[in-house]
């Protein structure tokens, strides 16, 4: 009788490791899929560019072949901007680009890139993963026919390179700056001009005169740029950016043509490019910031505090404002603030007080 009671348990055991690990059919295990993923980035681009190609060669490899990812860098299929239209229209299967560039399809998408004086990168996987934020995404880009995945974080950004010095609040009167997002909106009402561009083009317009000044990410991608040779100051901190989430945004229609075991590949891939971005950018930035530094004269300079509380009272008047232009948008601002101001607590008394003891 326990023999027979330990096979019998042993048997439905093993059904539910079955039905859990999503073990495919026959059939299915043989169907093989052929994906493009198109970018918001130039080829082979260090951080942004290699994490979409090792997202591509991690689905490719964890999937045994069965899906087989072919990366297209910006303006290779499609350009930078019109990734989101590619692959809600099954152009493409697979986008990877950052959320804050499609404002013009629903302003609510820049909670899920960049809030200026939001969430850190462990903050804001935190609010997708075990906050609320995932579901509120996957609802937002339900109706463009898109699955959305965090993909890759920059860390905190830097504030920008700049062809003049930043004293006070009326040095950014006047100011042409490419920077996108919220932040974009946070400048122009403290007086500066905004334009978004894609990154290929900013070298030449900052060295054309077109624009006085650019963020873009860090030294890890703005030394690849040679931001250096047509800029003279480097400002820091990433108000604006702290905590950059890049997406991998999926076709629905593809995404519900996977078996099941192939989905949760694809969406493991997309958390595993995740946290290796991060890990990427954290390792390589002060290596890069070094040579700007020490090799090329760059001069580092730290916004001005006034600069900096002008730039936060902005920044909560922008964002509020956002939540109140729909009520999706307000769902979300409500969600995120909400987390914010309780992760907050718990920051300040673990990595801030770290930080603070650390640097005695």
């Amino acid at each position: 009788m326990k023999r027979r009671e330990f096979i019998s348990k042993a048997g439905a055991t093993s059904l539910a490791l079955g039905a859990s690990l999503a073990i495919p059919s026959v059939a299915e295990a043989k169907a093989k899929y052929k994906w493009k993923m198109v970018t918001a980035w130039p080829k082979n681009f260090p951080g942004l560019g290699s994490g979409a190609n090792l997202l591509a060669k991690m689905i490719n490899e964890m999937s045994g072949g069965r899906i087989k990812v072919k990366v297209y860098g910006a303006n290779e299929l499609v350009p930078a901007f019109e990734v989101f239209d590619a692959v809600s229209k099954g152009t493409a299967q697979i986008g990877h680009a950052g959320a804050y560039y499609w404002r013009g399809k629903s302003e609510a998408t820049q909670f899920f890139s960049a809030v200026p004086f939001g969430l850190t990168a462990q903050e804001m996987n935190a609010w997708l993963y075990y906050g609320g934020g995932m579901e509120l995404w996957q609802e937002l880009y339900a109706p463009f026919n898109l699955i959305p995945a965090a993909a890759g974080n920059s860390g905190v950004q830097m504030a920008g390179w700049f062809n003049r010095e930043i004293k006070t609040v009326a040095d950014l009167k006047g100011l042409k700056m490419r920077i996108p997002g919220l932040g974009g909106e946070v400048l122009r009402r403290a007086g500066g001009t905004t334009v978004n561009i894609p990154g290929g083009e900013l070298f030449t317009s900052l060295q054309s005169g077109a624009l006085d000044a650019t963020e873009w990410v860090g030294p890890y991608n703005d030394l690849a740029f040679g931001f250096h040779k047509v800029a003279k100051y480097y400002y820091y901190p990433g108000w604006h950016e702290p905590g950059s989430t890049m997406e991998a945004m999926i076709n629905k229609d593809a995404f519900n043509e996977l078996p099941k075991d192939l989905q949760s590949i694809v969406l493991a891939a997309c958390k595993a490019v995740n946290m290796d971005m991060l890990s990427d950018y954290t390792a390589r930035n002060n290596q890069a910031l070094n040579t700007l530094v020490d090799k090329h004269g760059v001069q580092l300079r730290a916004l001005p505090n006034d600069v900096l509380k002008t730039l936060k009272q902005l920044s909560d008047e922008v964002v509020l404002e956002l939540a109140n232009k729909d009520p999706m948008a307000r769902r979300i601002y409500d969600s995120f603030t909400k987390f914010r101001g309780e992760v907050s607590q718990w920051s300040a008394l673990s990595e801030q007080a770290f930080l603070a003891a650390r640097s005695l």
